[in-house]
């Protein structure tokens, strides 16, 4: 029995050695080659558990403007166009000061066609576009104006003309409302400056007022440009007739930073607005952003202080609402902000922007979210 077992020892040990001088006499690469293979099988082990990968979370994309240019003397950076609304088939550019560069006279507006601008967009002409200049007719109102700074916002309804004015008295900023007539062969924009409405100013910051208008229901709603909760914490929108008799005022939501103009309402009670921030206003700097906290920032504006977005309101229940959807963030530029003064509307195209003097006068386009 001692011998058999022996005997068995000795043979496996005979055995295994003759599997590792196989081994070994493999040429290098392919003994390197089955150990790395060796090396690469799992050992499983019951205390391992399998995880998902992380969910990476993506920035929200943003829209990049296109540029239109423009030619002649709305093209100046002292145009400082300060609004912005359609006239049938023509693009009203409102500058805040329309006597601007020593004119004669009050100054004028200025007027760009639909068809050019649509066939720009096409590429069926080359830019820049020239608009039409008409006469501004408003005898002595900036003098008649304590403290009067310009034109904020325009609004026409038919040939009837309503623009915002801004002041800023020693007393503290105003803001009023003016109604005038707009010819239909384009030859003057004439103000009645016979009545003047008063806004009341929701804050005492200075170069403050009503920067944005819209009509809706035989009604003008004036909107306030600073609705931030640190320096406005009731924010609402004024109500007018259209003969300028103050109606009431209306509730709307809470918005950071600054709303200098805003769209039209479309049929489902709708409107879309500009909401932009410089950092050189400190009065409207916040630590909350609710819009930049629940929807994220894009890839510009998450390395820059300035804001420049497009957000939506739906008025209903005799309130103005935010639409629970993200902003429009547009692309900021590398060396400056685009300080955004007048929307509209292009069809159903997407959106027409302007801007005021800051870095100059920018009309551009952006598509539709």
């Amino acid at each position: 029995m001692r011998s058999l077992i022996l005997l068995m020892v000795i043979t496996v040990f005979l055995a295994s050695c003759k599997s590792q001088t196989k081994t070994n006499s493999l040429p290098t690469s392919e003994r390197a080659a089955r150990m790395e293979q060796a090396a690469s099988v799992p050992v499983p082990s019951p205390r391992t558990t399998l995880t998902a990968a992380p969910t990476l979370s993506l920035a929200p994309e943003e829209t990049a403007v296109t540029i239109i240019p423009l030619a002649g003397d709305v093209s100046q950076r002292g145009a400082e166009i300060s609004g912005m609304t359609w006239y049938g088939d023509w693009l009203i550019l409102l500058p805040q000061y329309p006597n601007f560069g020593g004119v004669d006279g009050d100054g004028r507006v200025f007027a760009l066609s639909r068809e050019d601008i649509m066939d720009f967009l096409s590429g069926d002409i080359p830019g820049p576009l020239t608009p039409q200049s008409i006469p501004f007719v408003a005898p002595g109102l900036s003098h008649n104006i304590a403290g009067y700074e310009g034109y904020e916002a325009i609004v026409i309804d038919g040939d009837t003309v309503y623009l915002t004015v801004e002041a800023g008295p020693s007393s503290g900023m105003t803001g009023h409302l003016v109604k005038g007539i707009i010819a239909q062969d384009l030859s003057e924009l004439r103000v009645d400056t016979d009545q003047v409405a008063n806004i009341s100013s929701a804050t005492d910051l200075p170069n403050k007022s009503d920067e944005a208008m819209l009509l809706m229901d035989e009604r003008l709603l004036t909107i306030y440009e600073a609705n931030g909760k640190s320096v406005n914490s009731s924010p609402v929108a004024t109500l007018f007739d259209v003969e300028l008799e103050l109606v009431g005022t209306m509730p709307i939501t809470s918005i950071e930073y600054r709303i200098t103009d805003v769209t039209a309402v479309d049929e489902h009670g709708r409107f879309w607005a500009i909401n932009y921030y410089f950092p050189g206003e400190p009065e409207l700097s916040t630590e909350h952003d609710p819009l930049a906290e629940t929807y994220g920032q894009g890839a510009t504006h998450a390395v820059r202080d300035g804001v420049e977005r497009l957000i939506e309101f739906q008025m209903e229940d005799d309130a103005i609402t935010l639409v629970d959807q993200p902003p429009l963030q547009l692309e900021l530029l590398a060396d400056d902000l685009r300080n955004w003064e007048g929307i509209t509307r292009l069809e159903d195209r997407g959106f027409l922007l302007v801007t005021d003097k800051f870095p100059q006068t920018i009309l551009g386009f952006v598509p539709f979210p």
